[in-house]
């Protein structure tokens, strides 16, 4: 018996020191960390807790049942904290108490081989009831975590409301459907209460794979177009590429392949039909559309306009594929032209071109943060039918729409427009979103046009090119806060019923403007908020910015040091520590030589993908990703860092120093992540929320997107747990009652009750999408098909060449 004994007593000592050691480690971190905490201002738990454990884990080492009565304190005290820190707040809860519940069980059920040590009677039932109850707990959060939580529920289910089928949508042939950019179809073959039969119908191949995870290589963004029985596509190198609507087979590829060195993508088509009467404004005073003719023996009627990476604007034929030969030089007019030194990587086209009566309306992407002397942003309208550049509107220019003279070029290093633009034929006029001059970050040499035009809504005549209004959301921008995204063009209800032409439009602040679309003035309130000035000679730094305090605004909200989160208490702990050691001012806080956090930072808030909306019950939908940004200006002689920006996503990932050449500073960013690779702040990192015009509410607000097909150090989690995850890409509206997306880091497609915004359908996709979903019904056969692009999420390795449509199996 007493061999036995020792036996036992052998393995208690060596459980209890590894054990001990365990608690030694968490408490040892706590105390050093939360210390550094502690003398940044912030919460003095981790200090005590760590205490706390340590004496825990001493007392293990030394065989005594105190040290779980200890650790049951620093559980039970922790417990109290949390819910004292942040209520009942889900995931912040799980954040802070999961780990220790489980050490909890874990000593708990030591408690009776050390009270048997000890010569006390074992307490064994207690002891298990106790490990039971904690573990009960965890198993019920752990089924918890794979539904969503803290979502926003007003909605009330809508009725249907049938298709009027003088007014059923025939083709889906602009970017965002209509010209003013709806992502509405008006079709309710596919319904909420139907769409959980929606199948695949049929998948296409386009032979051009993405290549790169990080947003500097090629990536599928695309939204195809639909004209009658024909779909048209367009790949990540610009191929040009027809399909039957019904089948999916090929009819014909037009292979362009483009290159460049980084952003190879192409976000959609535009599309022109030579046969049809032209649409004349119909608001007085508006300048009418050109009259346009087709070249003797010129067969290219139906024609698809597409811009390359590599600054060309094409035009193909839409019946075979082959270039319009009348149009520019065989078919290509030449982008780069006046516009003096820009060679790749410095512009780029990456958004469709827009169609505006018979102007096809381009801006240009000029890449961030590489130097102050940088290609202009100049847009242009081109002659549908010859390519023959009709007008320019350059910003930097005292008179934007002079003619270049010979051997001259635009202004150089202003404010660019890369993202879609819209088009009311009522004004004939084309709304354009807006980026900052170069390098985006420092502004001390920006010019009062570049301060007019920056980070603005930017209303044209399409025929003239000659402003109509300007309306800016960011003053001086130095937060790479450029517009994003489509405009999109809405009737606006009022409250004596009658409705207003306007104007809406998500920004990567999480804000939404809503402007007059004739004068540009807000219709809903902004307010002017005094902000903050930084320490960087000669900035022109503005006393107040824009906040669009009359419309929801989406994951804007001022970061708190509660709000920190990690999967774990200790990446929680090391994210308090950056967040208090950085300089942080709310929405606009500025760039300075120490490190300053940016929230949303540049990739968003809301980005390209635009929002759609449901004109019948005067509903917009919008989805954002929450993904903060830290930035350093450091001194420099910027000439002597040897490594560059090429003006791509790597930046923002934490390449290290680049110059910002031009300037008297390099600048270092980062996205503001855990050691475990994953946003500091709570969840959720990305949403989808229904906004009510009528009464600028929001309806409700979702989690959107798992963490199945990412994971901590990109390790695939394959866990559907909700936590909403970023996105990139735009959503789909129906009269069916449904809105569809696909940009989220896990492989599915989804729909949402457009009333309620409870998930109704998904669809597993072989990779991950960016693409914008877009619906039709088949001229031929009658049916309703839902397609939607998957070439491959941002942050997944996997990539594909996919162009999936689902129908309804019946």
């Amino acid at each position: 018996m007493s061999q036995m004994n020792a036996r036992s007593s052998k393995w208690l000592g060596l459980w209890c020191v590894a054990l001990g050691l365990v608690l030694l480690a968490t408490g040892l971190y706590f105390v050093i960390g939360g210390g550094k905490l502690a003398s940044l201002g912030g919460s003095w738990y981790f200090v005590i807790a760590g205490i706390v454990t340590v004496l825990a884990a001493i007392q293990l080492f030394r065989r005594k049942s105190s040290a779980v009565l200890l650790f049951a304190a620093v559980f039970v005290g922790s417990a109290i904290w949390a819910l004292t820190e942040v209520g009942l707040d889900f995931w912040p809860l799980v954040s802070r108490l999961m780990t220790l519940a489980g050490l909890l069980v874990v000593v708990v059920l030591t408690l009776p081989a050390l009270r048997k040590h000890e010569g006390k009677t074992s307490g064994a039932k207690p002891a298990y009831a106790t490990a039971a109850v904690v573990a009960a707990g965890m198993v019920v959060t752990f089924v918890q975590m794979f539904q969503p939580h803290s979502p926003v529920t007003n909605g009330t289910e809508l009725p249907l409301k049938p298709v009027d089928k003088t007014a059923e949508q025939k083709n889906w042939d602009n970017y965002g459907n209509t010209p003013g950019g709806s992502r509405f179809v008006a079709l309710d073959q596919i319904t909420r209460d139907n769409v959980k039969d929606l199948k695949v119908a049929w998948t296409y191949r386009t032979g051009d794979i993405p290549e790169s995870p990080t947003g500097n290589g090629a990536e599928d963004q695309q939204t195809p177009l639909q004209i009658g029985d024909v779909l048209y596509l367009c790949t990540p190198h610009n191929n040009v590429i027809a399909v039957n609507a019904d089948t999916g087979k090929e009819i014909w590829k037009h292979e362009v392949n483009a290159q460049a060195e980084v952003w190879n993508r192409c976000r959609g088509l535009a599309y022109f039909d030579a046969t049809k009467p032209l649409t004349q404004p119909s608001v007085p005073g508006s300048t009418p559309v050109s009259p346009v003719s087709l070249a003797a023996g010129d067969s290219c009627q139906r024609r698809l306009l597409m811009n390359t990476i590599d600054a060309r604007l094409i035009a193909v034929n839409a019946d075979n594929g082959e270039l319009c030969q009348s149009f520019g030089n065989n078919g290509e007019v030449d982008l780069k032209k006046g516009l003096g030194d820009a060679q790749d990587p410095k512009y780029q086209l990456t958004s469709a071109p827009t169609l505006a009566g018979t102007t096809v309306v381009v801006g240009g992407r000029v890449a961030d943060n590489v130097q102050t002397d940088m290609p202009g942003g100049v847009i242009r309208g081109f002659d549908v039918m010859t390519g023959e550049m009709r007008w320019a509107f350059d910003s930097g220019n005292e008179d934007p729409n002079a003619k270049l003279q010979d051997g001259q070029h635009y202004a150089r290093s202003t404010p660019n427009s890369w993202a879609p633009m819209s088009y009311d034929p009522a004004m004939n006029t084309v709304f354009i979103p807006m980026g900052s001059s170069s390098v985006d970050l420092w502004g001390a040499d920006r010019k009062p046009l570049d301060h007019k035009y920056g980070a603005s809504i930017l209303a044209v005549d399409a025929t003239t090119g000659h402003e109509k209004w300007v309306y800016q959301t960011v003053h001086n921008d130095l937060w790479d806060f450029d517009l994003p995204m489509q405009p999109s063009l809405i009737d606006f209800p009022q409250k004596d019923g009658s409705t207003t032409p306007a104007v809406v439009i998500g920004t990567k602040a999480g804000q939404i403007y809503v402007l007059d679309r004739l004068t540009g003035k807000p219709l809903t309130e902004v307010k002017e908020v005094p902000v903050k000035k930084g320490n960087i000679p000669g900035e022109q730094y503005s006393a107040t910015q824009p906040k669009s305090v009359g419309m929801p605004q989406i994951g804007a909200q001022t970061l708190t040091e509660s709000d920190m989160w990690g999967a774990t208490p200790f990446d929680q702990l090391a994210c308090r520590i950056a967040f208090k050691s950085m300089r942080y001012d709310g929405l606009y806080t500025v760039p300075g030589t120490d490190r300053a956090l940016s929230f949303p930072g540049s990739l968003g808030g809301m980005n390209w993908g635009s929002l759609s909306t449901d004109p019948n019950n005067n509903y917009i939908f919008v989805n954002d990703m929450r993904l903060g940004l830290w930035v350093e200006m450091i001194p420099a002689n910027t000439d002597a860092i040897s490594r560059g920006s090429n003006g791509g996503e790597a930046i923002n990932t934490g390449m290290g120093a680049v110059p910002l050449k031009g300037t008297p500073y390099a600048v270092n960013k980062n996205r503001f992540m855990s050691p475990l690779g994953i946003p500091c702040q709570k969840p959720p990192f990305g949403t989808l929320s229904a906004i009510d015009m009528k009464t600028q509410k929001l309806v409700w607000q979702v989690p959107v997107g798992t963490v199945q097909d990412t994971g901590p150090f990109g390790i695939k989690m394959h866990a559907q747990m909700p936590v909403g995850m970023p996105t990139l890409g735009g959503t789909l509206a129906t009269q069916g009652g449904l809105v569809f997306i696909a940009g989220t880091q896990d492989y599915y497609l989804r729909a949402f009750d457009t009333s309620t915004g409870k998930e109704v359908w998904k669809a597993r996709l072989p990779v991950g999408s960016q693409g914008g979903p877009m619906s039709y019904k088949s001229p031929k056969t009658g049916k309703q098909y839902i397609v939607i692009s998957a070439g491959g999420a941002r942050q997944s390795p996997d990539r594909g060449d996919y162009v999936i449509a689902f129908a309804l199996d019946k």
